[in-house]
């Protein structure tokens, strides 16, 4: 098996030959295994460890015998304990759920901290078989279907083509020792059961269930690959980049067919998961919006507006410009100077009268019930009403800036400043403010 395991880290993680890595150490067999093979391969690594106090003395006896294989390979080791079931109750998450998202937080923050790239985990192929029937049984896709990436983000999984009774042969004929979880043994949880009696079930009416699954698992791999291919040459063609968002034709979308799947092919890469609630968004009012946990999705007459979420971050923020400085920390660039005479206003240079601003200024965004007092229109106009003149679209309504004094409206940056601030003594000291 080290022979095996060798070769495939030479052809499929190069990247961990040359490199000093971390790999997740929980002191059972998977684990357990990999760290050995590791070091029998003379590859650079440290463990790390987390006790998550589910188990009491079973929990601390894991550490320590954890602490006591690094110390005889004479490796490095991080160790960090967790209160699980207090994150179980402030976040109401289940508990696998809560040392999933515990353990992977700290283990960005550990790369982070001490500059590594990658950190190693067990998963092997019966965790692959496990995820591809929980992901069956709850209702999937084909992304679902096509098992545990062996690579992605700062993870690497070395021992995926490897089954578990490998892993226990491997560890025999090397007279290793590991720990075992009891709560492993518990059908109440979801992935044991299907360890315990589904598969097993399956091998009996198949002797060679196994090997099926690993040549199902390929098509399907394949035949995600075409999919990824079209839909990526789809999303060339159709996804417009244009300042700082992705602009999607409707016409264009519903033309594809089944629309549903190719729906979720282009849009749940971004967080969106609903389909239906973008096929109604493709009929929707003109302003309507789906959120996911990382992008924006918006319908603007004809087309859809996708957005980053840290975009919209901004919306609700304000900065603070006082009479001597003005701060770095401004989402958008905006040069103050004290000149001898004015120009005409335009829409990236304003000239106001100095001492009538009330200092410190604010930058904000814009909001219902806004007004200010266009020059060269007579009387005020609402914000919004403005907006609909100019035929500004959605999106760029909410990317629009505000410079105020107090609560009156300075400039609608980049598009009009307002007539009460305009200069009418040029005996008074006069400010240009520009937007670059």
């Amino acid at each position: 098996m080290l022979k095996v395991f060798k070769k495939y880290i030479e052809d499929s993680f190069p990247e961990l030959l040359d490199s000093h890595f971390i790999i997740a150490c929980s002191g059972g067999l998977d684990s357990t295994v990999l760290v050995e093979l590791c070091y029998q391969a003379q590859l650079q690594f440290s463990l790390a460890h987390c006790n998550f106090r589910l188990r009491g003395e079973a929990s601390d006896g894991d550490e320590a015998f954890v602490r006591d294989y690094a110390k005889r390979l004479k490796k490095q080791i991080f160790v960090t304990h967790f209160d699980t079931l207090g994150y179980v109750n402030q976040h109401k998450v289940s508990v696998q759920m809560a040392a999933r998202e515990l353990r992977y937080a700290w283990f960005e923050l550990l790369l982070s901290q001490n500059n590594k790239s990658f950190l190693l985990t067990a998963h092997h192929a019966n965790d692959v078989l496990e995820t591809f029937l929980i992901n069956l049984s709850r209702g999937t896709g084909i992304d679902g279907l096509t098992g545990i990436p062996a690579k992605i983000n700062y993870l690497r999984r070395p021992l995926l083509p490897f089954s578990r009774e490998e892993l226990e042969h491997f560890a025999q004929v090397e007279e290793m020792e590991w720990r075992e979880d009891a709560s492993n043994a518990d059908t109440k949880y979801l992935r044991n059961k299907i360890r315990h009696e589904i598969i097993p079930a399956l091998n009996e009416l198949h002797p060679t269930f196994s090997e099926n699954f690993k040549n199902t698992l390929s098509y399907l791999n394949q035949t995600q690959t075409i999919a990824s291919a079209h839909l990526h040459k789809l999303k060339e063609e159709i996804f417009i980049k244009s300042k700082g968002r992705v602009e999607i034709e409707i016409a264009k979308l519903k033309e594809l067919n089944p629309l549903s799947i190719y729906l979720h092919g282009l849009f749940s890469t971004y967080g969106f998961k609903e389909m239906n609630n973008i096929e109604t968004l493709l009929d929707g009012l003109s302003g309507k919006q789906l959120v996911s946990n990382t992008h924006v999705l918006t319908k603007n007459r004809d087309v859809l507006l996708l957005t980053s979420l840290d975009e919209t971050a901004l919306k609700n923020q304000e900065f603070f410009i006082t009479e001597e400085e003005v701060p770095l920390n401004l989402p958008i660039s905006l040069e103050f100077t004290v000149v001898p005479e004015r120009f005409d206003n335009s829409e990236k240079v304003i000239f106001v009268q100095k001492n009538i601003l009330k200092y410190p200024l604010t930058v904000r965004k814009w909001k219902n019930g806004d007004y200010f007092y266009p020059i060269g229109l007579n009387g005020k106009k609402k914000l919004a009403k403005f907006f609909k003149d100019k035929k500004i679209d959605v999106l760029s309504k909410e990317e629009t800036w505000l410079l105020c004094s107090g609560e009156q409206i300075v400039w609608v940056i980049g598009m009009r400043a307002d007539n009460r601030f305009r200069v009418v003594d040029t005996a008074q000291e006069i400010l240009k403010i520009e937007f670059t």
